[in-house]
């Protein structure tokens, strides 16, 4: 099974490269699962119905979000009945929507994806790694791969998840700072690992955002409103490959490989 990760979608660049590259991509390297955080995807603050319906309709399967996800008012109707939109399962109870979706491939292949947030220097909610356990025991034992999306800013909170959760789930991806690293590998326990994916959207830019106005925020500290850039659109992925050969302790499948991908719009 190959699984293609997108890193954070960021404003309408970042929707035109799916948009055009996707379908080719999931074509010629036989993809199984797209998973996409997407939490950037209205002007690089927060994503609305519509562009849900968008990015879901150019092959996205399922979308992970973060702590942006409640930026756009009208969202918060429509995440109770879109299940394929994720917000981070750590949020209180009584915030709209779910952090996990169970589905199933083309091909008949259980799955899940799961969006937890992380809380050094990011909101006040609840304990993602509790949170993670607690998801995990709901998904159906017969469910082959489980991808969890970790959103967060410190590089320690992400790469302590994916030790926690080695041979238990299928990959663990980190997702937020928009700047991909390059620790990708599987994990002894078979657990694909990198602490963030990186950015889908212009590239000559600071995070997605026009360099002018975030270089002067740092000099007056003044707010500032920032426009998404246009430059240099590229996407930033993983591509995980299951090991048919090797199970997690969990019986989950294992990941035999991890690859971080880079695909230009020409």
């Amino acid at each position: 099974m190959k699984i293609l990760f997108i890193g954070d979608i960021v404003g309408s660049p970042g929707r035109r490269i799916v948009k055009e590259r996707l379908a080719d991509i999931v074509s010629s390297q036989k993809i199984d699962l797209v998973i996409a955080n997407c939490e950037n995807a209205a002007s690089g603050f927060g994503i609305t119905p519509r562009l849900a319906e968008e990015l879901l309709g150019c092959g996205i399967d399922v979308l992970s979000g973060g702590n942006h996800i409640f930026d756009r008012k009208e969202i918060l109707d429509y995440l109770p009945h879109q299940p394929r939109l994720l917000r981070p399962a750590n949020y209180p109870p009584d915030a709209p929507g779910s952090g996990l979706f169970v589905g199933t491939t083309k091909s008949g292949v259980a799955y899940a994806a799961l969006n937890v947030q992380g809380r050094v220097f990011m909101p006040a909610i609840d304990c993602p790694f509790r949170t993670v356990d607690r998801e995990l025991a709901r998904i159906p034992a017969e469910t082959g791969a489980v991808i969890v999306d970790i959103h967060a800013e410190v590089t320690s909170e992400k790469q302590a998840m994916g030790w926690h959760l080695d041979g238990k789930v299928t990959g663990v991806v980190g997702t937020h700072t928009h700047v991909a690293t390059a620790d990708e590998r599987v994990l002894p326990g078979g657990t694909a690992f990198i602490t963030d994916v990186g950015m889908t959207g212009p590239h000559d830019s600071i995070i997605g955002m026009e360099k002018s106005a975030i270089i002067r925020r740092f000099f007056d500290s003044l707010p500032t409103r920032f426009e998404v850039a246009e430059k240099n659109l590229q996407m930033n992925c993983v591509l995980i490959e299951t090991d048919d050969a090797r199970t997690l302790a969990t019986g989950r499948a294992a990941a035999k490989s991890i690859a971080r991908t880079r695909y230009l719009l020409d």
